[in-house]
């Protein structure tokens, strides 16, 4: 399976100057490819090289691997633009904001990432350096840092793309791993993990994952966002600046917490996990107006990847589940009812009786139908 390892670059003054300048030629040209796209009509990698490919190689001193990956990061920046307008992530068809989004080239940062393969960028690890092409030549022994546990990836397992990337002034390789995948066990049962707002996570076994605290942690950022914002001042814009990245890094540091934490029990235990199928989670979720920013302040789908990913690194088996009616169906007797649940947190069963938490008999209901979609696919034939 492929990782991504963030490595820092150390660049001198003179390295950062060459640097700069090579992400501005890319970008640059990229918009240009971007209109000519547009244009001619033309999004395939190999058609769109016939239209462009000389042209920004030789008006930006571009090598040619790089005028390649500007062609093909314009490509799939389209291609991406396509699933975003198809998803109705643009509004809906007809809408205005759709026709224009649709009509108009895709431009580029300057400083937006620029793709690099082996033979634009190679690694001294002995050094802890790199050689990376630029627009002014061959830049060698550009210093790099990053955890051990980073450093180790990248010297120790095979490297395939990277990213070369800009952010607040300073200068990261996103490098693209092959780390060794293990076999998958058969599962003694699964760990059922509903998500919600109130509560982040919440696991069949009880355990309740990111719930009270985290939501009011978001309540404060957002009050403090709102307070700068109204206040205007210069001082008050440069604080925003300093802290537009914070509270999304507090949301994947939460997320990998809660997924490696679930990955580990399930390990432990011989289990799988199931959880439920996040497409279209926010179409599914009925909320008040003052709940919608709490709803889309968080990202349901990289917890999702986290869990998937972690628990591919650690053989561990995950299947995805309906989970329709799971709120409203017994855990223990399987009657469904609406009126099962009264109010948020609580859930009553109006046959049995049965008292529980509604999310944990939600996950419970989530870890049965995993046993049953598991043993669908890999125990077709047992009774």
């Amino acid at each position: 399976m492929k990782l991504v390892v963030q490595v820092k670059l150390l660049p001198t003054p003179g390295q950062a100057s060459a640097l700069e300048a090579t992400l501005r030629a890319c970008n640059t040209a990229a918009s240009e490819v971007a209109v000519t796209a547009r244009t001619v009509g033309c999004y395939r990698n190999y058609d769109l090289r016939k239209h462009s490919y000389q042209g920004i190689k030789d008006g930006h001193r571009l090598g040619a691997q790089a005028a390649q990956h500007v062609i093909k990061k314009v490509c799939d920046a389209y291609q991406a633009l396509k699933a975003n307008l198809n998803a109705g992530r643009y509004g809906k068809p007809g809408s205005r904001r759709r026709r224009e989004i649709g009509a108009k080239p895709i431009t580029f940062r300057w400083d937006a990432a620029q793709p690099y393969d082996a033979r634009m960028l190679s690694w001294q690890h002995d050094a802890r350096t790199v050689s990376i092409w630029t627009v002014e030549g061959r830049l060698k022994n550009v210093a790099f840092t990053g955890s051990p546990d980073q450093v180790k990836a990248v010297a120790t397992l095979p490297v395939g793309e990277c990213d070369l990337v800009h952010r607040d002034g300073m200068w990261f390789l996103y490098a693209t791993v092959e780390v060794p995948e293990p076999a998958l066990f058969d599962p003694a049962g699964f760990v059922g993990v509903d998500l919600g707002i109130v509560n982040i996570a919440y696991d069949s076994d009880g355990t309740r994952h990111a719930g009270a605290e985290l939501n009011g942690y978001r309540r404060r950022q957002q009050r403090l966002r709102q307070r700068l914002q109204a206040k205007g001042t210069q001082s008050a814009k440069r604080l925003l600046h300093r802290r537009r990245r914070k509270e999304a890094r507090h949301a994947a540091n939460t997320n990998h917490v809660i997924a490696k934490t679930i990955v580990t029990e399930a390990a432990r235990t011989g289990r799988g996990i199931a959880v439920e199928k996040l497409t279209g989670i926010r179409d599914r979720v009925r909320l008040r107006k003052p709940q919608r920013v709490t709803l889309s302040s968080w990202s349901f789908h990289r917890l999702g990847a986290f869990l998937s990913y972690k628990a591919r690194r650690a053989g561990v088996p995950l299947v995805e589940v309906d989970p329709r009616y799971t709120s409203q169906t017994c855990s223990g007797c399987g009657y469904r009812d609406k009126r099962n649940r009264p109010n948020q947190e609580t859930f009553i069963c109006r046959s049995c009786g049965v008292v529980a938490h509604a999310d944990h008999n939600a996950a419970l209901n989530i870890a049965r139908r995993g046993v049953e979609g598991w043993g669908a696919v890999n125990r077709p034939h047992v009774a």
